[in-house]
């Protein structure tokens, strides 16, 4: 671009230059020629100035966009985390309870859902003291543990279950040598939103009643 102007300046100057050859003395040639050739160069000097400071400022302002561009990724980066610690701390689940009371439950004529009617623990509320049932708020990996106290006079049987699905069992048969029986298990279960988990009693069953022997718990993993 500056050949151009250049080019085109030095042209325009040289039509005047020519224009004046007939008409003007040579010693006014001379200075017309020297006044003018002095005026472009400053003018050419100003305008390559100019130039410079405009890709300069250009430069600046790349730069500026670059580092604001950065700034918007981290603080989308800093968003998303705390959106992941939110949701991380709305789905914590976990809940501890215990049959209550203060004798035998059961045994009854068919397979019985336990109610553990002493809560310890309820992170989240997905289990229900009412139904004995813990409901998945989220899909994920959860870990479950029942334990119960029995005597041994009557045999003991429960059943943890997934909705309809008989997962894990513990129990021990009736014996009039052995006056009290204890028992439990644990299991992983990978659960979709909505899935029941709960613990049956065996028809002809039983199992103590306590706030602190027989118990149900779970706990999102992951």
């Amino acid at each position: 671009m500056n050949f151009t102007i250049v080019l085109f300046v030095s042209l325009f100057c040289g039509l005047i230059s020519a224009q004046d050859v007939g008409d003007t003395p040579e010693t006014e040639k001379t200075s017309e020629t020297q006044a003018c050739f002095p005026d472009m160069c400053d003018f050419l000097k100003e305008f390559g100035g100019i130039k410079e400071k405009l890709v300069a400022m250009e430069t600046r302002l790349k730069d500026s966009e670059t580092r604001l561009k950065d700034s918007e990724t981290r603080l989308k980066d800093s968003e998303t985390q705390i959106i992941e610690l939110k949701n991380k701390n709305r789905t914590l689940v976990a809940f501890s309870a215990a049959t209550g009371g203060g004798g035998r439950i059961g045994p009854f004529n068919t397979e019985t859902t336990l109610i553990y009617g002493t809560v310890k623990t309820n992170i989240g509320d997905a289990y229900s003291q009412y139904t004995g049932i813990f409901t998945a708020p989220v899909q994920g990996l959860y870990y479950f543990t029942f334990y119960y106290h029995a005597g041994g006079a009557h045999a003991s049987h429960l059943i943890l279950m997934k909705n309809n699905q008989q997962i894990v069992t513990t129990s021990d048969q009736s014996t009039q040598y052995d006056g009290a029986d204890n028992g439990g298990n644990a299991v992983f279960l990978q659960l979709n939103q909505g899935d029941q988990v709960f613990v049956n009693l065996n028809a002809n069953a039983h199992v103590w009643g306590n706030d602190h022997i027989t118990t149900f718990s779970g706990v999102l993993v992951n």
